[in-house]
């Protein structure tokens, strides 16, 4: 086979590649954001923030969360389109959603230990991540609503539910990122939350509606017997 046809068969086959080109508009309108917003916002933190202990040991699965999406994504994006279309219309959602509120509405936190109680590699690690991320646009958190993503698109797979294993695993690695943002001081409590209810609607538009068309679902069983006595 020809190069150039190979190639257009490549084209035709992954043509749901154009999905990626968010990233155009993302990463630049995100960079602005970083650069621009530096002092002057609206610090976004509770009381309950303050009894979180730091706990630099949460810097594994913190940083777990970058494979974590890729490998979901991917996953999706050569095995299943249709789920690909669904977790990217989902996760650019939520992602676009948050950019329009860091615009409006500029905000950090200020809960990023000064000095350290204890020096290790876990520490430093943590160090290195401060210097290379503010803590600034932080509202919703985008590492727990990324996170409750594609836990979403995997519990909406039928290939991934008859592995229960990988079901559990992804489950428990959100779980731990999500908690990595509060104690590592990344995020506070309000980050997590408004990802969470970010998440939690976005979800009844996306994932909802195929789930109660789907055979078996609770709503037809109850319904089920009243067309019967008809």
């Amino acid at each position: 086979m020809k190069l150039r046809d190979r190639f257009a068969e490549l084209a035709r086959k992954y043509k749901h590649a154009w999905v990626f080109l968010y990233i155009l508009i993302y990463m630049p309108w995100f960079m602005w954001l970083e650069k621009h917003v530096t002092t002057h916002y609206h610090v976004i933190q509770i009381r309950l923030d303050e009894h979180i202990p730091f706990i630099e040991y949460f810097i594994i699965p913190y940083l777990m969360w970058f494979l974590f999406i890729a490998v979901v994504f991917l996953y999706f994006f050569f095995t299943d389109v249709k789920g690909f279309y669904k977790l990217a219309a989902f996760m650019f959602t939520g992602m676009t959603v948050f950019l329009i509120i860091s615009t409006v509405f500029p905000n950090g936190q200020d809960l990023r230990p000064v000095i350290f109680e204890r020096d290790n590699i876990f520490v430093d690690m943590v160090r290195a991540l401060y210097r290379t991320d503010t803590c600034t646009n932080v509202f919703p958190s985008l590492h727990v609503f990324n996170s409750l993503s594609v836990c979403a698109a995997i519990a909406d797979s039928e290939a991934l539910k008859k592995h229960r294993g990988v079901c559990i695993g992804a489950y428990v690695l959100a779980g731990l990122i999500i908690l990595a943002t509060m104690f590592l001081k990344q995020h506070s409590v309000l980050d997590v939350l408004g990802a969470g209810a970010m998440a939690g609607i976005l979800y009844q538009f996306v994932y909802a509606p195929d789930r109660r068309h789907a055979p078996g679902y609770a709503g037809q069983r109850r319904k089920r017997p009243l067309l019967q006595n008809k």
